[in-house]
């Protein structure tokens, strides 16, 4: 029999991964949406980013919710509510009734951070808990690559309303096996790290300030990787997203292998602040190769995604174990409203500033943000 920790795991990176689908989702039918609707390229960036907008406003509140009510019934309602704002999306007739929509499906899954985030944490002990939060951040790798996969056709053949009705099918299949699967129980070995609260407690706020710093290539480098190769080295869309595909693949692995890193190193930050230096180093490596044969940039490029994309898991279980069990539901939802609101900042911003200056400039940047916050997170104690 399946021990009930790895079923929970299970239940979590699912609802996680329907959840996650949104955003590739959305990306992946925007020339789709962009010809449906007759959209700008500004508007469509606006409906690409349009639920983690919504997300930033909730996660607080979802955490505050999880740590009162429990893991369940938070997933139930939001994760559910989430597929059914995406079911009216399939049938939305306007750009401003879609964006409102899709704001309020991610305004209502974004409960699935803090409940399915403080379940796995509270079922895993300590030596276990970053290869159990590596495994539940692969989620968002496979569900980009999912979506990547079964959205295209899907599209093709009955138009986007059956993708938006796919993605909401999903959310209300997950939420209801959460509801089924998630347990509370009583507090870990050691109770609760900390009294303080969490969005008193500095070491929280120095966490997520550097791991939203850190961000800045996983959204930017990674998310821009199609549009690079195409439109700065030549190479075809199906090729180019062959190469992000292969990032997503590799970053999956690299999540996992991270947080067993942190277990048997005893410790999250270090892993942490290592990688984050090493997304430093790449980067920069790519934004000199920038205009170098295929064959020496494209290797460059994936590894600087692939260590941009692996950390995500160990930010997450520094942030629950400073907070403690009791808080964690609190504590995971201002560190993913930081996450969030960033993400959804980033790709704007280095959009624009490649527009002005260059692909390289873009590189550039992304990295200082990245080393600056390395020195956020080098303050903090182990």
């Amino acid at each position: 029999m399946i021990p009930t920790r790895w079923v929970v795991l299970a239940a979590g990176t699912l609802a996680q991964a329907a959840y996650s689908a949104i955003w590739f989702g959305v990306a992946v039918m925007a020339p789709s949406l962009r010809d449906e609707f007759h959209l700008s390229l500004g508007q469509t960036g606006v409906i690409i980013s349009a639920s983690l907008a919504g997300s930033v406003v909730s996660l607080i509140p979802w955490g505050l919710a999880t740590d009162r009510i429990g893991e369940r019934w938070v997933l139930l309602a939001g994760v559910g509510g989430c597929g059914l704002a995406l079911l009216g999306a399939s049938r939305a007739g306007t750009f401003h009734a879609l964006l409102l929509l899709l704001m309020l499906a991610g305004f209502s899954g974004a409960s699935v951070q803090s409940a399915s985030g403080r379940a796995v944490m509270a079922w895993f002990p300590g030596s276990q808990r970053g290869l159990a939060l590596g495994i539940r951040q692969t989620a968002i790798p496979i569900s980009g690559f999912a979506a990547s996969l079964a959205l295209p056709p899907i599209v093709q053949h009955g138009g986007i309303g059956w993708g938006f009705a796919t993605m909401g099918t999903a959310c209300v299949v997950a939420a209801l096996l959460g509801a089924l699967v998630l347990r509370d129980i009583p507090l870990p070995d050691g109770g609760d790290a900390t009294d303080v609260a969490p969005l008193r407690d500095r070491r929280l706020w120095r966490i997520s300030i550097g791991s939203a710093l850190v961000l800045a290539p996983q959204m930017c480098v990674v998310g821009f990787t199609v549009l690079l190769l195409h439109d700065h080295r030549g190479l075809s869309p199906g090729h180019a997203a062959a190469v992000l595909a292969v990032v997503q693949l590799l970053g999956i692995a690299a999540r996992i292998t991270a947080g067993r890193w942190s277990d048997l190193a005893g410790s999250r930050l270090r892993p942490l602040r290592l990688i984050a230096l090493a997304v430093v180093v790449f980067v920069c490596i790519s934004a000199a190769l920038l205009s170098s044969p295929l064959i020496v940039f494209i290797p460059a490029l994936v590894i600087a995604g692939v260590l941009s994309m692996s950390w995500n898991g160990l930010s997450f279980a520094a942030a629950v174990e400073v907070a403690g069990h009791r808080r964690s539901g609190a504590a995971i939802g201002l560190q993913q409203s930081l996450l969030n609101g960033s993400g959804a900042i980033y790709p704007g911003l280095f959009g624009v500033l490649v527009g002005a200056t260059s692909w390289w400039c873009g590189f550039v940047a992304c990295a200082g943000l990245t080393l600056a916050g390395w020195r956020v997170l080098l303050a903090l104690p182990e």
